[in-house]
């Protein structure tokens, strides 16, 4: 048996030209090589004694599933490549809108930022701090205490009321259940997407005004511009108030006519 394994690997190695002895590289036998032990096999079996015609087709049934494999292989690599396309270019229609994410860190410019936190289960006390170095800058209690994502706008003001140093800040979270216990709770943060880096994978990153944060972490995407205008006064008040000068018009003209009648 084991000559006649020899005479396969000799055989092989005159056909390829190769010595038997491969690199790490090339450890990895492919499609090609099977097919040339599979005929290197047939041409140094022994006439008087053929391999068995069973063996045989199963060896070609083998080569069969290894092409198939090969083959599913690379769709399977080419359907992965065109959805980290189809990703990178989803994220060019995050740019102008408003993304929330998971994040303990942001930058801050003075500008007011928008934060929040996660809460797993109904909680009985949630308390936001934000430091900068270490230190305590501002600090939040939580209105919202029901399980979900809630938000909250820091306008960018220590606990002083004077305005707060540049730099990148930490969001320290603690939050207690309903029992006192403490709860699972989560940093949120939502900024403004000002551009894309189509580098890298899962869909590239996003560059927001609070950082760089990869897009399979985003958790919401919104429109800043759907946010409603509270200062512009509605136009019905312009139209009641001509219609209550138009009543008192008309009650100083009868009025009038009522003092001439009785003069």
């Amino acid at each position: 048996m084991s000559s006649y394994i020899d005479s396969i690997n000799q055989a092989a190695t005159a056909s390829t030209g190769k010595t038997t002895a491969k690199s790490t590289g090339d450890a990895v036998m492919g499609k090609q090589d099977f097919l040339s032990l599979l005929v290197a096999q047939l041409q140094n079996q022994d006439p008087l004694n053929p391999d068995d015609p069973t063996e045989f087709t199963a060896q070609l049934a083998q080569f069969s599933s290894l092409e198939q494999l090969f083959t599913l292989n690379d769709s399977m690599n080419n359907l992965v490549a065109s959805n980290a396309n189809s990703d990178r270019l989803s994220t060019l229609n995050t740019i102008g809108k408003e993304v929330a994410y998971n994040g303990s860190s942001f930058n801050f410019s003075g500008s007011p930022v928008e934060i929040g936190y996660q809460l797993d289960n109904q909680a009985s006390e949630v308390t936001l701090d934000l430091q900068l170095n270490g230190f305590t800058v501002k600090s939040f209690s939580g209105k919202d205490l029901s399980a979900g994502n809630h938000y909250l706008t820091w306008d960018g003001l220590n606990k002083d009321g004077v305005k707060a140093s540049s730099g990148n800040y930490q969001i320290v979270l603690r939050a207690k259940a309903a029992s006192g216990e403490s709860t699972a709770v989560a940093p949120l943060i939502k900024s403004e997407v000002t551009g894309v880096d189509l580098g890298g994978n899962y869909g590239g990153t996003l560059i927001t005004k609070a950082g760089e944060i990869a897009f399979n972490s985003i958790i919401g995407v919104y429109d800043p511009g759907s946010r409603a205008n509270l200062t512009t006064p509605p136009e019905t008040e312009k139209d009641d108030s001509e219609s209550l000068g138009d009543i008192v018009d008309s009650v100083a003209e009868v009025t009038n006519d009522m003092k001439e009648i009785i003069d």
